[in-house]
């Protein structure tokens, strides 16, 4: 073989390099491919490969991003919530770049502060892989932009749950950062409103952690903090894992809070578990009955809810007799008094209930009786007569009061008044109201004194309300009541001579109660008939109606049973 000419050495020359440079350029894409693996989210978070979760290409990020926030820019040409946004957002939430990542959270803060539409659940992956970022920013962005979602409704709160981003909502709690707690507790607070949800917070251990953020000093993390608590407190599993954990007193010690919000959410809570009488005793031994003395000096919160809250807070302890009684030794009257003439519905009802409840141990009755209260609660009465809570629950506490030694009292206030005129909308009132009305004039009726100011305030129409309220049926007590009151107030010449023109109304009713399944009925029909029949137009009425009749039937099936009885006596007797 000859020697090579310069240009073939050359020709070889260049052949070797281009190997050399092959090699180095395949062993490069090499170590890239692999890095490129090695540092895939998929490899490092075990959650997303076991929920499979959309795996990010990082090789096309740059060009996903620029390309989307191209279209961002322009005002985007196709709908903001499409598939191909849906694609670019994922790329950008699962990316290891916490700039893309942050321009996905901020994206997603725009859009919850404008969408009107709901928020397809497909979009919740890339929230979890943003809620997972190790970077506190895209933290703080993505939990609010969260949080707004959640409170206009934008989001189905139930798929929150399914999605699995309890876990990293969670995880946000343990957070250093005051704004991404804020943030995650807002959400468990919406999160916790209905028993699924509630049950799922519970199983993933987020109480605690709540009830540590309670004691934050961050203000708005506390109120987020005790109103994911209050919420979580409707279950009665919940109650106890924080009764367990020591909630009781920490809730106590918050209604001294300067923060109105705080205050309230921790009221409302222990509200909630002093439905459960379990824990009465518990919430007493606070530090020498700390958390009554604090409740009554809420009732006197200038904060209309707090103070509305304080008294349910009461109200639901009040079911025990022994705190009744401390309710009434620490003087609750004074704090009482001006909820009843609240401005607000919902004040007055809580305050009345709880007024009510008071009045039910005997102890407590010398305490209630005063001028004061009758005076307000006949006010009541003759302002809302129409209201059933007001008008049933006055009438029970003053037919707990009418004792002998109280009845002056009574008659002197606007009660009586108050209660007669509530007769004329009895068609308006449930018939529980009613009851507690119709069975309190029934009772006052029994006094003579409290007769003698009924008489003076009765005239022909409520004699008119009187008897058709007789005469329903199907309202059994007020009925029964009604009679009960026209019974002893015909013991008047001036009462008698009102109820004549209702003469038929009168036999009528009569006639039902003599052949009523119930004694107390007939009874009532019998004695009213025999006070009536003094009256020489009602006697000779009675006479030309089927009551005479049936009296005389009755009379003979008497006498006969009566002759059959001495019969049968007689026979025992030998």
């Amino acid at each position: 073989m000859g020697q090579l000419c310069g240009k073939c050495v050359q020709l070889l020359c260049d052949f070797a390099l281009s190997v050399k440079a092959l090699a180095s350029e395949l062993m490069q894409d090499i170590r890239v491919c692999l890095t490129q693996i090695h540092d895939c989210p998929c490899f490092k978070r075990r959650n997303f490969a076991t929920r499979q979760l959309y795996k990010p290409v990082l090789l096309h990020e740059e060009e996903i991003a620029q390309e989307f926030l191209q279209r961002v820019e322009r005002g985007f040409e196709m709908l903001p919530l499409g598939r191909v946004s849906l694609e670019a957002l994922k790329t950008l939430a699962f990316s290891e770049n916490t700039s893309l990542q942050k321009s996905a959270a901020l994206y997603y803060l725009h859009i919850s502060q404008t969408l009107d539409l709901l928020l397809p659940p497909e979009h919740l992956e890339a929230f979890y892989a943003l809620l997972k970022s190790t970077d506190l920013e895209v933290q703080q962005i993505s939990s609010s932009s969260l949080v707004n979602f959640l409170l206009e409704g934008n989001l189905t709160k139930e798929h929150v749950v399914q999605m699995d981003l309890l876990e990293p909502i969670l995880e946000l709690l343990e957070s250093d950062d005051a704004s991404v707690q804020c943030n995650s507790c807002a959400c468990i607070m919406t999160l916790a409103v209905s028993d699924t949800n509630r049950e799922a917070i519970a199983a993933a251990r987020g109480v605690v952690p709540l009830l540590a953020l309670s004691k934050s000093h961050y203000p708005r993390v506390q109120q987020n903090a005790v109103g994911a608590i209050f919420n979580l407190t409707q279950s009665e599993r919940i109650q106890q894992i924080l009764c367990q954990q020591g909630a009781l007193p920490v809730l106590t010690l918050l209604l001294e809070s300067p923060d109105s919000e705080v205050q309230y959410y921790s009221c409302a809570a222990l509200s909630n578990m002093a439905t459960n009488s379990q824990y009465h005793e518990p919430m007493l031994q606070i530090d020498d009955r700390l958390l009554l003395r604090t409740l009554l000096s809420l009732l006197s919160s200038s904060v209309d809810k707090v103070s509305n809250q304080a008294c349910v807070c009461l109200r639901n302890l009040a079911t025990n007799e022994t705190i009744q009684t401390c309710m009434v030794a620490m003087h609750i009257l004074p704090s009482l008094l001006p909820l009843l003439a609240s401005n607000h519905a919902e004040i007055q009802h809580n305050a009345i209930v709880l007024l009510r409840m008071l009045s039910q141990h005997p102890d407590n009755q010398d305490a209630l009786v005063c001028d004061e209260v009758l005076q307000c609660l006949g006010k009541l009465l003759l302002t809302w007569k129409t209201d059933p809570v007001i008008v049933g629950h006055a009438a029970c506490f003053i037919r707990n009061l009418s004792l002998p030694k109280n009845i002056q009292r009574v008659i002197e206030s606007p009660c009586v008044e108050g209660l007669l005129q509530t007769v004329h909308y009895a068609d308006c009132l449930e018939e529980e109201s009613l009851s507690c009305v119709t069975s309190c004039l029934a009772e006052l009726v029994k006094h003579e004194g409290a007769t003698v100011r009924m008489l003076e305030l009765i005239d022909e129409p409520l004699i008119s309300c009187l008897v058709r309220l007789a005469d329903q049926e199907e309202k059994t007590e007020p009925a029964f009541q009604a009679a009960f009151i026209i019974r002893h107030i015909i013991q008047h010449e001036d009462m008698v001579s009102l109820l004549k023109s209702y003469m038929s109304k009168v036999q009528q009713y009569l006639m039902n109660y003599l052949v009523h399944r119930e004694i107390r009925f007939q009874h009532l029909g019998i004695s009213t008939l025999c006070i009536l029949q003094k009256d020489s137009e009602f006697s000779s009425a009675f006479v030309l109606s089927p009551l005479k009749k049936y009296l005389d039937q009755v009379h003979k099936q008497t006498e006969e049973m009566q002759e059959l009885l001495k019969i049968a006596v007689s026979h025992m007797d030998t």
